[in-house]
């Protein structure tokens, strides 16, 4: 059991601790008085007061943090402004996150999901630069027999250039694309004697077990892939480089997880691998048994599904405050404290529904439903 907490509680700790700091940082910046910089929530566990009066402190449950600002509160109207400029001495207003400028306000709240982003890309820039990345070309090395491979017409040797319209650079991104496809057919861009052919594989869904034993829905095409002339290419890069196919791996999570999530709300995503603390915990600590570069990565990967599910348009997350703002620079207003209240009330219910199905999913992986 300590094999799987204790990475989860690392990868937590350090994930939630950039995500809160982007806040921290530009509410610094723009002058708001910070009183709270909390990592997990209910009771204090340790923590300490800085010379500005920021309370650092780490708390029981370790599933997530909080800034909180001075005079800070969760709904905001016209009303309330008033209210806190009578409430509040001049240099005290100064301080006051919601008196702030549209533009600042904006800025501290995505500062969250933004500072997860970065911190993938520095993740990928650290392994691209000192571990390497590969980009050896993948060649089909064998199509199994009445496989739907062989029925879309894929052959021996054929080397995979692009699958879904996205470009194949290393035998690696093969798994990860068929994987990550929401399609009822696959589009495999193959070179084949110096040719470039189009082919639509339907894969089928069949239980399985990934590279660390959990059991999965997983599409199967039917190939065996081997380096194209049995030659493997791991590249060391430059910054430059690096920093590229950085960015370009934190791009292609955020499209594929949308495309996934978009999948599941139609009905032909699988939802079952939608997981929660319980599983991400699991496999935390399975990935750590690997060593550390295999866990650093999947920080990387945790890092951008919390950014962005932070900033999904729904109240209580970031994406709901910039929601909220947003209406206030077309209104040329904040939305009253009644409308503001019913849009939280529906962003907790969806919330917990997402929690009860994530968690129903990671009981039923334990084998406990």
């Amino acid at each position: 059991m300590l094999n799987f907490v204790i990475p989860f509680i690392v990868l937590i700790l350090v994930v939630v601790f950039i995500h809160e700091y982007g806040h921290y940082y530009f509410a610094k910046r723009y002058g708001v008085g910070v009183t709270d910089f909390s990592i997990g929530f209910g009771k204090e566990i340790f923590g300490w007061k800085d010379k500005s009066g920021t309370r650092w402190k780490i708390c029981w449950i370790p599933l997530g943090g909080y800034v909180k600002f001075f005079g800070d509160r969760n709904v905001f109207s016209q009303s309330d402004q008033e209210e806190l400029i009578k409430k509040y001495s001049e240099e005290d207003r100064k301080k006051l996150f919601t008196l702030k400028p549209l533009y600042q306000r904006s800025l501290i709240v995505a500062a969250g999901p933004i500072a997860n982003f970065i911190l993938a890309i520095f993740i990928f820039l650290f392994i691209y630069m000192f571990i390497g990345k590969d980009f050896t070309p993948a060649m089909i090395d064998e199509v199994t027999k009445d496989s739907p491979a062989e029925v879309a017409g894929l052959k021996k040797n054929d080397v995979i250039i692009e699958i879904d319209g996205t470009e194949v650079k290393s035998i690696l991104d093969v798994s990860k694309l068929i994987t990550m496809s929401t399609s009822e057919y696959i589009d495999f861009k193959v070179s084949r004697f110096d040719q470039d052919l189009l082919l639509k594989v339907k894969p089928k869904m069949v239980l399985s077990e990934d590279n660390l034993g959990n059991k999965i829905n997983k599409r199967i095409v039917g190939i065996k892939l081997s380096p194209y002339n049995n030659e493997i290419n791991h590249v060391k890069l430059g910054p430059a480089q690096a920093l590229y196919h950085s960015i370009n791996e934190v791009y292609f999570v955020i499209t594929a997880s949308l495309k996934y999530l978009g999948s599941m709300f139609t009905g032909s995503g699988d939802s079952s691998q939608l997981g929660g603390p319980i599983r991400i915990a699991k496999m935390t600590g399975q990935v750590a048994e690997f060593g550390i570069i295999p866990f650093i990565s999947m920080m990387a990967y945790i890092s951008i599904s919390l950014g962005l599910i932070n900033l999904f348009p729904i109240p209580l997350l970031d994406g709901g405050h910039l929601m909220f703002y947003g209406f206030e620079k077309i209104l040329g207003r904040p939305l009253s404290q009644k409308t503001q209240e019913g849009f939280f009330r529906i962003g907790m219910f969806l919330l917990l529904s997402l929690m009860f199905f994530a968690t129903f999913n990671d009981l039923k992986d334990l084998g406990l439903f």
